[in-house]
């Protein structure tokens, strides 16, 4: 049975820019500056929800990451209509490195936010701690606000008042729950297993790390510029997981600046 499209939206005109959220997310996540900024410099955006994310789109089985992969790969195809350059973060980034390598035909250039190419074991831990949690729902909201948190942002922001008490409401009620969000994270663990292939990648790549990202260090995102022929390292400081919404002027410009030279490249 085919599937319907995922909830996605699409917006402004000019070169299509797919935005792939971080696992437990929901695509708005990029609404509240990279899609501005993407839209101002003559982008069109298109941006949904992976599956699991919401009841409206949480087919059954496992959400492998290659499922996810087919899902961007037909908001290409029947949304875009044409090569999108692919912005990812975190799953999402995966999920972006991964189609540059099964379909190249649709990807015009890839920008990685906080990813990896492997997975080591205290990461592997953490990961299954968070399914085991999203799985059960027993962890009370609140703490599991607080322990997220302080996975995604850097200390400093943690110690803004303000930053702080937005973010622990917005995450209490919003909890990372369910077997949608759980079968995200395991999504990730897959990427060891075809961590080799990333030199097949064939179009311009940006790779950013984030300076106090405990989830993926940015020793560990170097690793993934590593492995792509010609791929640009950055390293952006005082931000952590979420960079990009830390410090979003800092990565609107990479991205901006990255994305206008990827757009003069002639697709090989």
């Amino acid at each position: 049975m085919t599937l319907p499209l995922p909830p996605h939206r699409d917006t402004g005109s000019g070169e299509p820019v797919l935005l792939l959220a971080p696992a437990a997310t929901r695509s708005a996540i990029w609404s509240l500056h990279q899609e501005p900024a993407l839209r101002a410099a003559g982008y069109r955006v298109l941006a949904f929800d992976h599956r699991g994310s919401t009841e409206a789109y949480c087919p059954e089985g496992p959400e492998r990451l290659g499922d996810l992969v087919a899902d961007a790969a037909r908001v290409v195809q029947e949304v875009a209509g044409r090569p999108c350059h692919v912005v990812g973060a975190s799953l999402g980034a995966m999920v972006a490195q991964r189609l540059a390598i099964v379909r190249p035909d649709l990807v015009r250039s890839i920008s990685l936010l906080g990813t990896r190419a492997r997975t080591p074991a205290f990461t592997a831990a953490t990961v299954r701690e968070v399914i085991d949690a999203a799985r059960s729902g027993a962890v009370p909201a609140g703490y599991a606000a607080a322990c997220t948190m302080a996975q995604l942002f850097a200390p400093e922001r943690l110690l803004d008042d303000r930053f702080a008490r937005e973010w622990l409401d917005l995450m209490a009620m919003s909890p990372v729950r369910g077997e949608g969000a759980a079968r995200q994270y395991l999504a990730t663990l897959a990427v060891d297993g075809w961590a080799a292939e990333l030199a097949a990648v064939d179009c311009p790549a940006l790779v950013v790390g984030f300076h106090f990202d405990t989830q993926m260090p940015p020793s560990l995102v170097r690793e993934v510029a590593e492995l792509i022929e010609g791929a640009r390292f950055e390293e952006v400081a005082d931000c952590g997981h979420f960079g990009f919404l830390e410090r979003p002027e800092v990565v609107n410009d990479l991205l901006l600046d990255f994305l206008a030279k990827a757009s003069l490249t002639p697709r090989r």
